[in-house]
C-alpha cells in the first residue's frame, strides 16, 4: 500500500495522490490527465512532467491498486486525440484513500507536539453531564444524543493522542543531552513549570469525570448507544447492516473511557498513572537542573580537563609530541624509588649510567602505599582475663535471676493466670515467654496446650478457664489485660496428676 513512498519517482507519486486528495475535498471524485496536471500545479508542483511520465505514474499507481480508471462516456469528443486524452478518468480507490490518509497522519504526528490539557478533562465532564441530562429527557432529540456522544469521543481521542505524544516527548527530553546548556536549562525549567501547573487539581478533575461516567452508566450505556445509533442515521451499505460494527466501536470507546477514569476490573485508573509519570518527570528534571547548575558553579572539572586533553592529543603534529604530552600530563611526579641505594654503594661508581648499573630491589609496598617495609616489634597480646571474668559474672547473675523467676512462677498444680496479679518485671518477662510458647503450640484433644523451654527444664501447660473471665497482670512498668487461663508450670521430670 505504501510502495509509492519509495523509489526515484516517490515525490511524483505522492504529489499525484495529494492532488486526488485535494480534489476529493472539493467533491471531485474523478480526474482526467489534464485535470491531474492542473491539480499538480495547484498544490505547488512546479516541475515539468512529460505526458509519458505522467501516464506511466498513473499506470503504476493503478497497478498498486491505489487508483481506479473508468471510461468517460458522457463527454463529446471532437477529435481522436481529444478522445485519447479525455476518455480515461482516474479516481482514488479505498486503498488509495487509506494510503494517502496514512501518510498525512504520519506527517501530522511528526509535526505535532503533545500537550496535557486540563480543558479537555473539563470538556469530557461537560459532555458526560449533557448526556446524562439528555438520557433523562425522553423528548430530547436522538440526533442531539449522537452529536454529543461524538463530541465526547473526540475529546477522549484528543486526550489519548496528546497524552501519548507528550509522554514520548517528555521521555526523550529526559534522555536528551543538549549541546546548548542555556537553552537546555530553559526548556527543562519551562517543562517543570508546565507539569506543575497541570498537576494542580488533577485529582479533583479526574474524580469529576469518574462521577459523571457513573451517573451516565446508571441511566444505561446500552440505551445511550441505541439512541445515538438512531440519531446517526447510518446509510445502507453493500456489505450489510453497518449498525453492529458501529455499536462495537462505541462500546470499545466507552471501555477506553472507563479504563482512564473508572475501571470496572479493579485496576488503577490511567489518569492516576499519568499523575505518577508527571511527578517522576518533575523530580528527574529538577535533578538534571541541579546537576547543570552545579557544573556551572565549578570553573573546571575533571571531565572538562580530560576533554581538553583529548583535543590536544588530536591536534598533536607527531608521535614524539604525543609522547611528550603524555609525559607532561601523567608523568609529572618523580620516581618514588629513586632514593633507594644498593646494599654496598661503594661497589657501584656514582659516575656510572643507570642502564649499566645492577638493579636495586624495590619493595612492592611502594606501588600501593608509597612506603617501604618497616620491621617493628610484634604487638602485645591483649589480656582478656578481665573480659572473661566480666562475662562469667554476667552469666551467673542472669542464671540466678532465671532460677529466682522459675521459683516464683512454679505452681503446685493448675492455677488461674489472674492469680499472679503483681509481678516483678523480670519475672513478668519469663511468664510472657512461657505463655507465648504455649499459645504457639497446637491444643491436644482435651484443649490443653503444652510447651517446654529451650533448655528443657521448665514445662508449661495452658488450659482455657471453664467460666472464661479476664486476667490483669501488673508490673512496675504497667499492666497487661487478656483472657484468663489455667496455668501449670512445672519441671518435665515431676509427675503430677492431670486435672484437665
Amino acid at each position: 500500500m505504501f510502495r509509492f513512498t519509495t523509489g526515484d519517482r516517490a515525490e511524483l507519486y505522492g504529489a499525484i495522490l495529494q492532488a486526488f486528495g485535494a480534489a476529493n475535498e472539493r467533491l471531485e471524485t474523478a480526474l482526467g490527465v489534464d485535470d491531474v496536471r492542473g491539480r499538480l500545479r495547484m498544490i505547488g508542483w512546479l516541475d515539468a512532467v512529460h505526458d509519458d511520465d505522467l501516464q506511466a505514474a498513473l499506470g503504476k499507481l493503478r497497478e498498486w491498486q491505489l487508483l481506479d480508471v473508468v471510461q468517460n462516456h458522457a463527454e463529446n469528443y471532437r477529435t481522436a486525440e481529444e478522445y485519447e486524452r479525455r476518455n480515461l478518468q482516474y479516481s482514488l480507490t479505498r486503498r488509495g484513500e487509506a494510503a494517502f490518509a496514512g501518510v498525512e497522519h504520519a506527517l501530522a504526528v511528526l509535526a505535532s507536539t503533545g500537550a496535557l490539557q486540563t480543558a479537555v478533562l473539563e470538556a469530557i465532564t461537560d459532555r458526560l453531564d449533557e448526556l446524562y441530562v439528555l438520557m433523562g429527557d425522553s423528548a430530547a432529540s436522538d440526533r442531539r444524543v449522537f452529536t454529543t456522544l461524538m463530541e465526547l469521543e473526540g475529546h477522549l481521542e484528543a486526550l489519548l493522542s496528546n497524552t501519548k505524544a507528550f509522554n514520548g516527548e517528555l521521555q526523550r527530553l529526559l534522555r536528551a543531552e543538549g549541546a546548548d546548556l542555556a537553552t537546555f536549562r530553559e526548556v527543562k525549567a519551562a517543562t517543570v513549570a508546565y507539569l506543575q501547573e497541570f498537576l494542580v487539581n488533577l485529582d479533583q478533575r479526574g474524580q469529576a469525570v469518574a462521577t459523571a461516567v457513573e451517573r451516565v452508566e446508571h441511566r444505561g450505556v446500552s440505551l445511550l448507544h441505541a439512541r445515538a445509533l438512531w440519531g446517526a442515521e447510518l446509510p445502507p451499505t453493500a456489505d450489510g447492516d453497518p449498525a453492529p460494527a458501529w455499536l462495537e466501536r462505541r462500546r470499545a470507546r466507552w471501555e477506553g473511557l472507563q479504563s482512564w477514569f473508572r475501571p470496572t476490573d479493579g485496576a488503577r485508573a490511567r489518569v492516576e498513572q499519568l499523575h505518577d509519570v508527571a511527578r517522576r518527570a518533575i523530580v528527574t528534571l529538577l535533578q538534571v537542573l541541579d546537576r547543570i547548575t552545579e557544573s556551572r558553579r565549578r570553573s573546571s572539572s575533571a571531565v572538562q580537563d580530560f576533554r581538553e586533553l583529548a583535543r590536544w592529543f588530536a591536534a598533536a603534529p607527531g608521535e614524539d609530541d604525543l609522547h611528550r604530552l603524555w609525559s607532561a600530563a601523567f608523568g609529572l611526579g618523580p620516581a618514588r624509588h629513586a632514593h633507594l641505594a644498593h646494599p654496598d654503594p661503594e661497589l657501584v661508581p656514582s659516575s656510572g649510567s643507570w642502564a649499566e648499573t645492577p638493579p636495586v630491589e624495590v619493595s612492592a609496598l611502594l606501588r600501593t602505599s608509597g612506603r617501604t617495609e618497616r620491621f617493628t616489634r610484634t604487638g602485645k597480646v591483649r589480656d582478656i582475663g578481665g573480659i572473661k571474668a566480666a562475662r562469667a559474672e554476667r552469666a551467673r547473675k542472669e542464671r540466678a535471676e532465671l532460677e529466682a523467676a522459675w521459683d516464683v512462677l512454679g505452681t503446685d498444680g493448675p492455677v488461674r493466670l489472674s492469680g499472679f496479679r503483681m509481678l516483678d518485671h523480670i519475672v513478668f518477662d519469663r511468664l510472657l515467654d512461657l505463655l507465648g510458647r504455649a499459645l504457639a503450640a497446637a491444643p491436644d484433644a482435651g484443649g490443653a496446650r503444652r510447651a517446654v523451654t529451650s533448655d528443657g527444664r521448665v514445662e508449661v501447660v495452658l488450659r482455657p478457664c471453664p467460666d472464661g473471665g479476664r486476667a490483669v497482670l501488673r508490673t512496675s512498668h504497667g499492666q497487661l489485660e487478656g483472657p484468663d487461663y489455667l496455668v501449670e508450670i512445672r519441671s518435665p521430670g515431676v509427675i503430677r496428676e492431670d486435672t484437665g
